[in-house]
Order: C-alpha cells, then sequence, then structure tokens
C-alpha cells in the first residue's frame, strides 16, 4: 500500500495551502497570548512552520492542550509551541515554548487560520457557466464551470460561487461569501462572510398547506431567506423560505450539515443547530442558543438567549433564557437525570417486573 495513505500527519499539501513562516513573537501578537519562554533555549529564536496535534507536532510546529485528558500528551510532546491554560503552565516540558491565555481553543484557531487562510477568490466567469445578462456579478468574483445565474442576480465582491450551483431570479449575495458546489438558493438575500457548503438548499418552498374535504391546497409561500453576515450553513442542510414572514438566520450563527429550518423561523445571532437537528415553522430562538444533535423543536414555541437543547431532545414548548433541556419530552437536565436514576433503582429493586 502506498505509504500516503498510511500517515496520519494532517495538512495534506494536496488539498491545503499553507501561509508563510510565523515567530513565537507574532503568534503570541496575534492569539493575544502571554510568552512562558522555554527553560531550554535552543528554540527561541525559531520561526514555525504550521501546526499539529501534540502526539504529531515536531519542533518547527503550534500545537495545544485545552483538555486535562491529554495531560499525557503534553509531557510528551515534540511541539516547538504549545497554547494552553495558565494551570498546566508547570506541565510543559523544557524544550517548548508556551503561550497561556483563558482561552487556549480560541488562540488555536486563530493560529490555524494564520497558517491556512482560506484560499482566496480567483476573479472571472468561467465559459462554462451561464450568467443572465441583467445579473450584477461584481468583476472580482469568481464563478465556476458550469455555474447557473439568473435574472436580476447581485453578487459581491470576492464571492465565490461553486461549480453546478443554481442562483435563482433576483437573489443577493454580499462580499466575500462563499457558495460551495450544488447549492441552490431563491427567494433570498444573503449577507457578507456567508459560507454555504456543497448542496445547501436554501429558500425552497415552506412545507405549508390546508386540509380539505377533497385532499390538501399548498398555500404559496411568499416570504423569503435573510441570511444575516458571517453565517455558515452546513452540507445538505436545508433553509425554507417563509409563508407570509421571512426565516432569518442571525448573525454569525451555524448550522451543521443535514440540519432542516422550517418556514418563519428567526433565530438570533450566533445560535449553533448541530446535525439532523429540524425547527419547526414560526419558531424563535434568541441570541446563543445552542441546539444538539436530532434535536426536534415543534412550531410557534420561542427559545430564550443562551438557552441549551440537548441531543433527541423533543421540545414541545417555550424554553426560557440560560436553561438547559433534554429528553422527550424536555425537561430540565436535572430533573431528567433524577427521573432516569429513580427508573433504574425501580428496576434494580424489581418493583417494576413484579407491577406487571
Amino acid at each position: 500500500m502506498n505509504n500516503n495513505l498510511k500517515t496520519n500527519q494532517p495538512a495534506d499539501p494536496r488539498f491545503f495551502h499553507k501561509s508563510g513562516f510565523f515567530s513565537l513573537e507574532q503568534l503570541a501578537e496575534i492569539t493575544g497570548a502571554s510568552i512562558l519562554p522555554a527553560l531550554s533555549q535552543q528554540n527561541k529564536e525559531n520561526v514555525y512552520t504550521g501546526i499539529a496535534p501534540l502526539q504529531l507536532a515536531s519542533y518547527s510546529e503550534v500545537s495545544f492542550l485545552d483538555n486535562k485528558k491529554y495531560l499525557p500528551l503534553l509531557t510528551e510532546t515534540k511541539a516547538g509551541i504549545v497554547i494552553i491554560s495558565p494551570a498546566f503552565k508547570d506541565k510543559v516540558p523544557n524544550r517548548c515554548n508556551a503561550l497561556t491565555c483563558k482561552n487556549p481553543y480560541l488562540a488555536w484557531a486563530k493560529v490555524a487560520t494564520l497558517f491556512y487562510p482560506k484560499i482566496p477568490a480567483k476573479a472571472g466567469i468561467h465559459p462554462t457557466a451561464y450568467i443572465h445578462p441583467d445579473s450584477e456579478v461584481d468583476p472580482s468574483a469568481e464563478i465556476e464551470p458550469f455555474v447557473v445565474i439568473m435574472s436580476g442576480v447581485k453578487i459581491g465582491k470576492n464571492t465565490i460561487v461553486g461549480s453546478h450551483s443554481v442562483i435563482e431570479r433576483n437573489v443577493e449575495i454580499g462580499n466575500h461569501c462563499r457558495i460551495g458546489s450544488h447549492v441552490s438558493i431563491s427567494h433570498a438575500i444573503v449577507g457578507n462572510r456567508v459560507t454555504l457548503f456543497p448542496g445547501a438548499r436554501i429558500g425552497q418552498d415552506g412545507f405549508g398547506f390546508a386540509v380539505g374535504e377533497k385532499g390538501f391546497v399548498s398555500i404559496p409561500q411568499i416570504g423569503k431567506v435573510i441570511l444575516e453576515d458571517d453565517v455558515e450553513i452546513g452540507a445538505n442542510s436545508t433553509v425554507d423560505r417563509g409563508s407570509v414572514c421571512n426565516t432569518i438566520i442571525g448573525q454569525g450563527s451555524r448550522l451543521d450539515n443535514l440540519v432542516q429550518i422550517g418556514h418563519n423561523v428567526q433565530m438570533g445571532k450566533c445560535c449553533i443547530v448541530v446535525s439532523q437537528a429540524g425547527i419547526s415553522g414560526s419558531t424563535q430562538l434568541g441570541d446563543f442558543v445552542t441546539i444538539a444533535a436530532q434535536a426536534g423543536l415543534i412550531g410557534h414555541i420561542h427559545i430564550g438567549d443562551h438557552a441549551r437543547i440537548g441531543a433527541q431532545c423533543g421540545v414541545m414548548s417555550d424554553v426560557d433564557a440560560k436553561s438547559d433541556v433534554i429528553g422527550s419530552p424536555a425537561m430540565p437536565f436535572r430533573e431528567f437525570f433524577k427521573n432516569v436514576a429513580f427508573l433504574r433503582r425501580l428496576a434494580k429493586s424489581g418493583s417494576i417486573k413484579d407491577s406487571q
């Protein structure tokens, strides 16, 4: 077998473009972290070439620790720099430099982005793309093969539209957006720096119909979708347009792959919706709400700011701000686990079996 298939080394250069070399001082400035110099002076003047996990990093690479579970890896690492919280500074090997800060994972994200920035748009329109004559595509945008851009569309500066994507009539897309391959967008206004991963479907009809004696009568969905700045929507996720109001995904929110957002849903800023979760129509989310994997929310409810919805949770009523709920029907975490413990005690005591 080809050895390249066996390696666990990250950032294969065939797929990822690496940027520059950076000194310890530069990385400290970018992250806002404090420098904890190595007791050994051999790495003091080094520049650093990339990032890697603790167990794979070399003396020219940067790594991090954000979980005490991995302390054994820290003591053995060969990384040139480790990013850690101050609590772990005494565990850093003598040969390593360290950057200490309150949020090592955030600092790590900044360093990773520095070494591996997004590839900028390559201005131009591929000859196989169809661009309607009355659409407006900024000259700095990149339009990849077999893209279809319909009448009245506006696409901003340095935006990339991936191959085989379809942008329907009168859609507006802002600056520095990244639209993946096979994405469809209709009835939508898209802000700046929005990322849509491959297969995302934005603005299709919501699930709305009336029930008559002879069957169902579909209701025209006359709202639109608004994706505010810095939103990311994962692969094969869907965001329905509004029925009579608009569907809004708030600034900075992140939707994972395979997420369903129903018509008229309104999300605040910086919400998180994890894979296979679904939000029914006209539900409102406050700011910084987290919805874990496979959770389901019925329609016409309100989820308060900073609330957290657990995995596989069935939410059938409003959730207060800063609440943590789990289970189906949803209940507070402590109540849920108290009920689970009670049922286990009954099972062990034989009470459940005796009552059958």
